[in-house]
């Protein structure tokens, strides 16, 4: 599998680059929209990893001239913090998939893998599925057997990153990572009032507490 990656963070980029051809994926990289869509449109990839700040042309952009010119490869868009419109843009230009920045690394992982899944196999949604639980990553949408559940967009993505890594201790700081950033200042006890919902929401027993470790996603 062939990745490429624009991205003008420099350190992102070749961090990204690094991690995922440890994964097994050949990876180019470039930090440029002009330079991008060059290598978009000559390479064979199986998935792109776009940014939408970028000197040259941005994500947007890029991304709707690929599609324009009939290029359906995969698309993971990087969105701002917070950029409930710019990811609303990124979906509406073309882009099958968005993460918010900073995100979890593990999280990105298992996006582009569940893209390159539903590449190789005729649209199959990408489903993490802990017991009767299902957590559609693709659609944003939780069942509980026939049962759908109804998250907040805060309760999906903590919930989405138990179950990635389900029957593992996922600890505060991951789960603020990833829901939040980096340099959250506020207090980390949010994530137990989130936990409190799923819990209400998903049953009592769903998510244990490792104390002073974590949270553990179980089948029940």
């Amino acid at each position: 599998m062939r990745l490429l990656i624009v991205e003008d963070e420099k350190r992102l980029a070749v961090s990204l680059a690094k991690g995922l051809r440890a994964e097994g994926f050949a990876v180019d990289v470039v930090h440029d929209g002009l330079e991008g869509l060059h290598l978009a449109g000559e390479g064979a990839y199986d998935l792109i990893v776009l940014d939408i700040m970028l000197p040259g042309m941005n994500g947007y952009r890029l991304c709707a001239a690929l599609r324009a010119a009939g290029n359906d490869v995969p698309i993971l868009m990087l969105t701002a913090k917070d950029g409930e419109y710019d990811e609303a843009e990124g979906l509406d230009t073309g882009a099958d998939d968005y993460l918010t920045k900073p995100f979890s690394y593990v999280v990105l992982v298992a996006r582009v893998k569940a893209l390159l899944r539903r590449r190789g196999s005729a649209g199959a949604s990408p489903v993490l599925r802990v017991g009767t639980l299902s957590v559609d990553t693709a659609t944003r949408r939780v069942h509980r057997g026939d049962t759908e559940i109804t998250l907040t967009a805060k309760e999906f993505a903590v919930l989405e990153q138990l179950a990635i890594r389900a029957g593992q201790v996922v600890g505060k700081p991951e789960i603020l990572e990833h829901v939040w950033d980096f340099a959250y200042d506020g207090d980390p006890n949010i994530i137990e009032v989130y936990i409190s919902a799923l819990r209400r929401k998903l049953g009592a027993t769903t998510i244990q507490t490792v104390r002073g470790a974590g949270y553990r996603l179980v089948a029940v």
